[in-house]
């Protein structure tokens, strides 16, 4: 009897998926049948997918040829480091979610239970697809289907034309996109016909056709990942999007896009120009100040999330870049700790921006409200949502000793121990790129505060969220799962990067964990510990002991009198919660800072209102620079299409004898 591979499993897994999908249509008006049976049993395989390709790290790769689809077009899958890194990411974000899917969904949200639940684990299994194929074809077929099931889940409630308009939108630059991934592959496969990763690797592409690969690939996958300027479909479909599916989107479908970039930047382009890397870098800078200032200065929470995301992608394409430019100039060992950070960054975002949506999901549910504005002190009403919250908030925050820090410590030590690159221009370059990291990391943590502060502290803004709940056992159960994940990756650095490191040996070369191991594991110290360390476990017991301390100090020395008095009021004598500072005025000084960035409609209180009111609306430039003018002009050339295709018999016949004399014309001797 032969073993089964774990090629082989994986593949079960994703049939599994499949299967447990299906089920739902057994009874798809069932909703205690799809929440507490179905969905917990793609926790198990999400379970699976993660322990199998975290125990394959650091194996050969694996192969298999599926005879499926068109005839003598098979699919060819491939397990190697690189997939098993982000399957393992795919199987333990899902844990978390599926479980907290089990409390979440209930009956009238929109689409049938059942038909979500096909939907749901349709997008799993397409993803964990993407990431096993091994050629253009199974690559196409399974981004299409994730791209479609996404589409379908981001749209559940299609009630709200909104949700819809958001839906379509997504939708469509989902397949702009992929018609330039496709591109992408058809450049690579050089006119050979050999539509497999393995013929795409054999290529010997000229600078030129490499580099349009690379470009199309940026492009393509930096569509689906939100970069700037093709990013508008991600801060309205993630709020559109019933929770746990838009934390699966933030945390892990993003993650495919850079997945694609990472296969095709380094492991299929032969090629290595220092200037990808820089273009990446560049790209990569301003999508990352770009979502975080635009965070910073929203008042609807998930939107706040979903343009926090972006800036997290756009610090993964940094590093990206900077591996780039590494790479291209033979600094391998900066170059393994650039990819290093980008992987890490990776896993860190899929658990903790989980996290905080799945929470954002527990506070609509309990309070029906997602406008920061009409929240507040929920952390009396809703503990255990409030506690968890905060670990997701700290790890976005890039505080220790959490998931955060580390991967935007890693990344800020790829640019400060860059030394002099051989490119003059470079070296003026890469220092202010690692002040706007700096910056983008500092504006993160002011928009972090922002979100667990209006919405978890103070006093709450209005008397129905008296009657918040908090989240059921099953939420529980998957906010705490995810929160732990965030809690390993932060204090265990050097034990996960000794796991992922095969796969930055398998693109770059070379790797970190002969280094780390020297300083042993509770150690993080990626050059030398002379130069840079980090004692996560050290600090973590620290903070832990200081905190006792105090507490212990606080009792013994304490005198036990207790004098009560109203507290300072400031001049003020009204203390409501409506003179709380608002979610408007905390980021007052981002917004009055970085004016130009934002496209603002302000409406201020005057004497002559009758009912006085107070309201700023931020807008993206990016709306009137370049998509509304290109749908006018997309509408003009349908209008001048439908002027011309009039219906009428004698309109096409003129059409077709003009054509056939200005062909007589050409071909006149």
């Amino acid at each position: 009897m032969s073993t089964l591979l774990p090629i082989d499993i994986l593949l079960i897994a994703a049939c599994a998926w499949l299967a447990i999908g299906l089920a739902g249509l057994v009874a798809p008006g069932n909703t205690r049948f799809i929440a507490k049976t179905l969905f917990p049993l793609g926790a198990l395989v999400g379970m699976l997918v993660g322990l199998v390709a975290l125990g394959f790290l650091g194996e050969s790769p694996e192969t298999a040829v599926l005879v499926v689809g068109l005839p003598d077009l098979p699919f060819h899958l491939r397990l190697d480091n690189l997939t098993a890194v982000f399957a393992m990411l795919l199987g333990f974000t899902s844990v978390g979610i599926s479980i907290y899917a089990a409390g979440y969904f209930r009956q009238g949200q929109g689409s049938a239970p059942g038909v979500l639940g096909l939907e749901y684990h349709v997008f799993l299994a397409s993803m964990l697809l993407v990431l096993l194929a091994d050629d253009a074809y199974a690559f196409m077929v399974a981004w299409e289907s994730m791209a479609l099931s996404s589409f379908l889940l981001v749209t559940t409630d299609h009630r709200h034309e909104e949700i819809r308009r958001a839906g379509f939108l997504y939708l469509l630059i989902a397949h702009v996109g992929a018609i330039a991934i496709l591109l992408s592959f058809g450049v690579m496969t050089s006119g050979s016909g050999d539509y497999t990763f393995a013929g795409m690797r054999a290529q010997h592409l000229s600078p030129f056709w490499a580099s349009a690969a690379y470009l199309l690939a940026l492009v393509g996958f930096g569509a689906k990942a939100g970069l700037v300027p093709i990013h508008v479909w991600l801060p309205e479909a993630h709020p559109a999007a019933p929770s746990p599916v838009s934390a699966m989107m933030s945390g892990v479908m993003l993650k495919t896009a850079i997945y694609g970039l990472l296969r095709v930047s380094f492991d299929l382009l032969g090629s290595d120009l220092w200037w990808w890397g820089v273009v990446a870098l560049a790209v990569g800078l301003v999508t990352a100040l770009f979502g975080v200032l635009y965070s910073t200065v929203q008042n609807d929470m998930k939107r706040l999330l979903a343009y926090s995301s972006i800036e997290n992608i756009g610090l993964i394409v940094v590093g990206i870049g900077l591996t780039l430019i590494f790479h291209a100039y033979r600094m391998e060992a900066l170059a393994a700790l650039a990819m290093t950070a980008v992987l890490y960054h990776c896993l860190a975002h899929a658990g903790f921006k989980s996290l905080l949506f799945l929470c954002t999901g527990s506070v609509l549910h309990a309070t029906k409200e997602r406008s920061l504005g009409k929240l507040g002190g929920l952390i009396h009403r809703m503990p255990w949502v409030a506690w968890l919250a905060l670990a997701g908030v700290i790890a976005s925050a890039g505080l220790p000793p959490l998931s955060g820090f580390v991967s935007e410590w890693l990344l800020l030590q790829s640019f400060l121990f860059s030394p002099g690159l051989p490119h003059p221009w470079l070296n003026m370059v890469v220092p202010v790129a690692a002040a706007l990291v700096a910056l983008v990391a500092a504006l993160a943590g002011f928009a972090m505060v922002k979100f667990f502060g209006i919405i978890f502290l103070g006093q709450m803004r209005e008397p129905a969220l008296k009657d918040a709940h908090d989240a059921g056992t099953w939420e529980k159960v998957g906010l705490s799962w995810l929160a732990l994940l965030t809690l390993l990756l932060g204090i265990l650095p050097s034990t996960v990067i000794s796991r992922i490191d095969a796969a930055t040996h398998q693109l770059l070369g070379v790797g970190l964990a002969d280094k780390l191991n020297e300083q042993g594991w509770w150690m993080l110290a990626p050059i030398s510990p002379e130069r840079a360390s980090y004692e996560p476990l050290i600090f973590l017991v620290t903070i832990a002991a200081t905190l006792l301390l105090g507490r212990w100090l606080v009792r013994r020395l304490y005198h036990g009198r207790v004098r009560r008095t109203a507290a300072w009021d400031c001049g003020y004598w009204f203390q409501g919660p409506r003179a709380q500072d608002t979610a408007e005025g905390f980021s007052q000084p981002i917004r009055r800072i970085f004016d130009v960035m934002f496209r603002l409609e302000m409406h201020l209180p005057t004497a002559r209102d009758s009912k006085p009111y107070y309201s700023v609306k931020v807008e993206d430039h990016f709306w009137y620079w370049l998509y509304l003018p290109l749908a006018r002009l997309v509408s003009a050339v349908s209008g001048l299409v439908t002027a011309v295709q009039g219906g009428r018999i004698a309109v096409y016949l003129l059409y077709s004898f003009l054509t056939l004399l200005g062909l007589l014309l050409v071909a006149r001797p």
